[in-house]
């Protein structure tokens, strides 16, 4: 009986190659192509990962580029769902945990009733991030309020494995269980925005709590912490205290 062939072990592509493509690549492709030549390293069919030696971009550079809210903005967007009805009770709470928890979209269509909970005596918030991380963050006393009468209001706090946010359709009659998708958070969000004049989406949420956290003297690597960034130097994106137009020289002109 002959015996099985042997697999060819091939020459990994130059490093010249990868750094080529560098230009045309994100920050998720070569990530992805890391990712094979790691698989195809570990199978022996090439001799190393040529992507290692490649400089990426930045992760999340997009973040801290994202315009923030002002103050008065923001509450102006907080107070916009004003009506009794069950809609308007799902969406106070959910603006509030965007704003003052810095969530991103993902993270609170993820958020499952049992992910409120205690520690320390304290309610939290079990947030579900990327990479699989999760973290705990106490939960603001306004949003614990809304996100209470919420819950009383949709008749799913029992529900504890269920989605938090949900569309409202059937919802107290328990026939919808599915979770309100990152993309119906992005309209939900877009459309109260609209309402008080600005185009943005749900990061701009996220921006403004780092930004405000900041601004109030929120010590920057507890802000790392809480955001769920793995590197400081995102946060630092957010930190526009030294360029916050109230400060310009401008305002300190007296004639």
């Amino acid at each position: 009986m002959s015996s099985p062939k042997c697999r060819r072990r091939r020459s990994s592509p130059p490093i010249a190659h990868a750094l080529a493509w560098r230009k045309d690549l994100e920050h998720r492709k070569l990530a992805a192509l890391s990712f094979l030549f790691e698989y195809l390293s570990d199978a022996n069919a090439v001799t190393h990962n040529p992507v290692k030696g490649v400089g990426r971009p930045k992760a999340e550079s997009y973040e801290g580029k994202t315009a923030a809210l002002g103050d008065a903005q923001a509450r102006n967007l907080l107070k916009l769902p004003a009506g009794k009805d069950l809609k308007s009770c799902r969406d106070r709470a959910l603006l509030s945990l965007l704003l003052y928890h810095g969530l991103r979209r993902e993270e609170l269509s993820r958020l499952t009733v049992q992910d409120i909970h205690p520690r320390r005596g304290v309610p939290h918030l079990r947030v579900h991030g990327k990479g699989g991380k999760m973290r705990h963050i106490p939960l603001h006393a306004g949003s614990h309020e809304l996100l209470t009468d919420y819950l009383e209001s949709s008749g799913h706090a029992r529900d504890k494995s269920g989605p938090l946010f949900r569309p409202i359709r059937n919802n107290r009659t328990g026939g919808l269980d599915r979770t309100l998708s990152g993309d119906g958070i992005y309209k939900l969000v877009r459309g109260y925005a609209k309402r008080i004049g600005v185009v943005i989406g749900v990061h701009a949420l996220r921006a403004t709590a780092a930004t405000n956290a900041l601004e109030h003297e929120a010590d920057i690597a507890k802000v790392q912490e809480w955001l769920g960034h793995a590197n400081i130097a995102t946060t630092r994106l957010y930190d526009r205290r030294k360029s916050r137009p109230e400060d310009s020289p401008t305002f300190k002109v007296s004639y």
